[in-house]
Order: C-alpha cells, then sequence, then structure tokens
C-alpha cells in the first residue's frame, strides 16, 4: 500500500529539519573546538589548566595556574578554580568574534606597581595571546589560527567578572620588598571591551575586604575608563579600615620606626581625568587614631612631626576629617598623585588639628598613570 502525500511530506521535512540540526550542531561544535584551541594556545607556556571542556554554548577551564615573569614578587600570576568563556554562537558562526562573557571564579590574581608608578596586571598574557594569534595563513586575517579559517581583527567582550577570590597588591613604591595588601572576598568587573580600538567607555567595578589586625574594612571602585584616551570618571572608596595598614603611605619613617598603633580610616575620592588632567575631591575621616611616640624627633605622620600629631591628638578626641583636591597634569613628570596627597592630606591633617604647617614636605613615591594604562598595556594598545 503506497504512502500517502502528506506522510510523504512530513518525513521529508523532518529529514531536513535533522539534517540542518546536525549541520548547525556540527558547525557549533567546529566553532567551540576553535575557540579552545585559541585558548590552549593563548596559555602557551605561560600557564595551564587541569581542564578545558568544550559545551554547546561555553568553553569552561579548570584549575587555571598563570606563571608570573623573573622577578615577579608572588609565586603565581594568576589562580582560579574555574573560568567559563562564553561566546556569542550566532557571530562566531558568522565569523565575527564576539564573547557574551567571561567568568574567573575561586581567583587569586596579583597586581603589582612598580618602582616607577606604572600598574602591572596579568603580564606576558598579551605577548602570549599574540603568539597564539600568529602563524595564519597568507590569505587569512591577522588573529587566525594556523591552517584556520580567518578571524577578524574587530573583537567584543561583553563582559569579563571575578568572582569569589583575592586581589594581591604589591606596591614597590613604598619599600623593597614590596608592600603587601590583600583585597579578600573579592569581585569586579570589566564591562564593554571593544577592540582594538578601545575608543568606548569601558565600565569597571571592584569590591572587596581588607582584613587589618583590629578590623574588617571594605574596599570599592567604580566608574567608566575610556582605555584610548585615558579619560575616565571613577569613584574610589575606603570604610572602617585599619588606619595601620595604610601605615607606609601615611608615614615618612626616618632613623627610629614611627608606629600607628589604632584608629580607622573612612576615605572617598571622586576622580575624573579629561585630557589627561586630573581632577579629584575627596575626604578622609579618621576614627579614634592613635599614634605610638618613638622619641625620635625625625618620625613624621603626613609629614608633621609625630610628637606634634600626637600632642596635638591629646586634645581633640572624636573623628578627623580632611577634605583635600587632587589636581594636575598626568603627563607633568614633577606631578605625583602619592606626593600630591600626602601634601594635601597633610596640610588639611594640620590645620584640622590646630599644628603649624611650616616645613610640611612632600612625601616618596610615582605617578600611579591609572588602570588604563594597565588596561591598555595587557590589551596590546
Amino acid at each position: 500500500m503506497s504512502m500517502s502525500i502528506p506522510k510523504r511530506a512530513a518525513i521529508v521535512v523532518g529529514v531536513v529539519v535533522l539534517v540542518l540540526l546536525v549541520a548547525a550542531l556540527g558547525g557549533l561544535y567546529l566553532v567551540q573546538y576553535e575557540v579552545k584551541q585559541r585558548v590552549t594556545a593563548a596559555l602557551g607556556p605561560l600557564g595551564s589548566a587541569e581542564r578545558i571542556d568544550v559545551g554547546l554554548t561555553s568553553v569552561r577551564l579548570t584549575h587555571v595556574l598563570l606563571k608570573p615573569p623573573l622577578g615577579w614578587p608572588a609565586p603565581d600570576v594568576l589562580r582560579a578554580d574555574q573560568i567559563t568563556i562564553v561566546p556569542d554562537i550566532h557571530d562566531l558562526l558568522a565569523r565575527r568574534m564576539h564573547v557574551r562573557s567571561v567568568i574567573v571564579s575561586g581567583f587569586d590574581l596579583t597586581v603589582v606597581r612598580t618602582e616607577g608608578g606604572s600598574i602591572d596586571i596579568l603580564p606576558n598574557l598579551k605577548e602570549s595571546l599574540n603568539r597564539a594569534d600568529s602563524g595564519a595563513n597568507p590569505d587569512s586575517n591577522p588573529g587566525s589560527p594556523p591552517g584556520g579559517p580567518s578571524i577578524p581583527q574587530d573583537k567584543i567582550v561583553d563582559h569579563v567578572g571575578f568572582e569569589q577570590g583575592t586581589f594581591e597588591f604589591y606596591d614597590f613604591t613604598v619599600s623593597k620588598p614590596p608592600y603587601k595588601v590583600a583585597v579578600t572576598q573579592a569581585s569586579a568587573s570589566v564591562d564593554h571591551l571593544h577592540l582594538p580600538a578601545l575608543a568606548d567607555p569601558t565600565t569597571v567595578t571592584v569590591n572587596g575586604s581588607i582584613v587589618g589586625p583590629a578590623h574588617t574594612g571594605t574596599v570599592s571602585f567604580d566608574g567608566w575608563i575610556n582605555i584610548a584616551s585615558k579619560d575616565s570618571q571613577t569613584t574610589s572608596t575606603l570604610k572602617g579600615v585599619d588606619v595601620v595598614m595604610l601605615d607606609p603611605y601615611l608615614l615618612k619613617k626616618t632613623g627610629a620606626k614611627a608606629q600607628i598603633t589604632g584608629g580607622t580610616v573612612d576615605m572617598t575620592v571622586q576622580s575624573t581625568v579629561t585630557g589627561y588632567h586630573l581632577y579629584a575631591p575627596g575626604t578622609v575621616i579618621l576614627h579614634h587614631l592613635q599614634l605610638a611616640d618613638t622619641g625620635s624627633p625625625l618620625d613624621t605622620f603626613l609629614s608633621i612631626p609625630t610628637k606634634a600629631a600626637i600632642a596635638a591628638l591629646k586634645s581633640r578626641s572624636g573623628d578627623i576629617t580632611v577634605h583635600f583636591i587632587l589636581e594636575g597634569n598626568l603627563r607633568d613628570p614633577k606631578f605625583s598623585v602619592n606626593d600630591n596627597l600626602l601634601m594635601k592630606l597633610g596640610t588639611g591633617f594640620a590645620q584640622t588639628m590646630g599644628v603649624s604647617v611650616e616645613g610640611v614636605a612632600k612625601g616618596a613615591g610615582e605617578t600611579v598613570k591609572g588602570l588604563g594604562n594597565a588596561l591598555k598595556n595587557l590589551l596590546g594598545q
């Protein structure tokens, strides 16, 4: 008995749908395999992952380790329990490089401030990524894997997130070996990266805790940065942080060591950079500040003789509030954010406490060119 026309049509449609589904899954697998190969190449000799799993919509790396360059102050640059990469499948199938999200979970990331004042994040990763992009076919665009189809130079990453981890900051500008501050219970996000131009504002948010000997304070940073021009508008906040954790930044030690023995600090700085010109009003509130008298006339707190500061503190109780404005050209080698901040805080503290500001001097350190510089260097600009 012959099959009816409607039944034959239904079978044909079903076969066509099945073929299209298999073709789509095959194309999806090839795209995800390509992503996996590029991730493996990017890790190269600088890092490793215990496992790289390719799913239908994501690539997951487990137990990721990035090795440090020579002279790095920590044993690793990055450790992460898991990194999940979610590409835009539709764009990848159309040969457009678009990553929806990169989520780094259970991480320990080291950030270094060099003696010259620059910020170093994920060193050598840019070179590793460039190596992964090298060796393309002559007819393919830069960025193509060897022997593979061309990858456009234009790349978009919607979101990079850091969850449940620790940022370790090493600062060579205040001491050798570098002074270390750990931001624990940390999370961060970097939204909207459009390479290679990086001419659009990128939103950055960081939150975490700073554990001191007596208190656990919080730190936050949020705002936008134009990585290409370095223009930015950001807000940085410290709340309830043990003052002793900022010891190297507040005390200039000559001879005997002046010591902070108690107190917490709140600070808010609203920073705007336009055409390399910095304008950053801020407020510092010191709660129950206590200083130790070492007996040395050379020790200073905020560039004020420690003995004078202790005497002023004895006659005053409660909070000490200092308002300041940082302003200057970041390209001017004579302008230092560290020096300017220390001088403004010292002057404000002296005026608030009634201490003579005569002889208040600049501190030590170099200009922090900003997170924009670090991101731009990392991304090869």
